[in-house]
């Protein structure tokens, strides 16, 4: 587990973005990613009858929808202990490999931090 205030400032702000819209939204999982130019795109899980997307990937489809080219860091909130490697991979397609991706429990501690690769 990584002490949340040990984060770096950009850091714990996404993983507080994602632990609130999970919790506005009352859905599974919140997650944000940074773009590199440092705007951070947010979302919760989509769980419709007709499309189902995990939290991470609507926030990278969300950046590539407003025009983001990279990704600095992703983070995403869940009761699961990784992320998954569907989510994994919408990270790397937009951030490269070695993109960190910041995997945080319902209640914002980070416990683990692992590259898109």
């Amino acid at each position: 587990m990584t002490d949340s205030s040990a984060l770096d400032p950009e850091d714990r702000k996404i993983v507080t973005l994602a632990r609130s819209a999970r919790a506005r939204n009352g859905v599974p999982e919140g997650a944000a990613v940074r773009d590199e130019t440092g705007r951070t795109y947010v979302a919760g899980t989509v769980g419709l009858d007709s499309l189902r997307l995990s939290a991470l990937r609507t926030a990278v489809a969300m950046a590539v929808a407003s025009g983001a080219k990279s990704l600095e860091a992703a983070a995403v909130v869940t009761e699961s202990e990784a992320a998954s490697a569907e989510d994994l991979a919408a990270v790397r397609d937009l951030g490269g490999p070695a993109t960190p991706v910041l995997v945080a429990g319902l209640d914002g501690t980070v416990r683990a931090t692992v590259t898109a690769g």
